[in-house]
């Protein structure tokens, strides 16, 4: 088993209270059908971000439209894609790129 990234990129925010209810249910059934593959569901990102460049200098902001990430465990990186199939930012317009993750600590 391997832990896999998945970082969400795009998509529109609900437009309402009600579709906004809806998209976190949508996500709870989500995380509920993966069950143990969840190692965690990870958050939004807010819009507030620095970035430090490798001059060491700092500026505002990203030029990464990284809105979010979760991680997931799973036999293979075709098995972690299997899983993010029905990932409820897809349905936002959001595309999601996985990772596998390299344990070295």
């Amino acid at each position: 088993m391997s832990d896999y990234v998945l970082l969400f990129r795009g998509g529109n925010p609900p437009a309402s209270e009600e579709e906004g209810k809806k998209a976190f249910a949508a996500w709870t059934a989500w995380f509920e059908r993966l069950g143990g593959s969840v190692k965690d569901p990870g958050n939004p990102f807010s819009t507030t971000a620095k970035t430090i460049a490798s001059d060491g200098s700092v500026s505002d902001g990203t030029s990464d439209a990284v809105g979010g990430y979760s991680i997931l465990s799973a036999d293979s990186i075709d098995g972690a894609l299997a899983l993010a199939k029905d990932c409820p930012a897809l349905d936002s317009g959001s595309a999601v790129t996985i990772h596998e993750v390299s344990p070295i600590m």
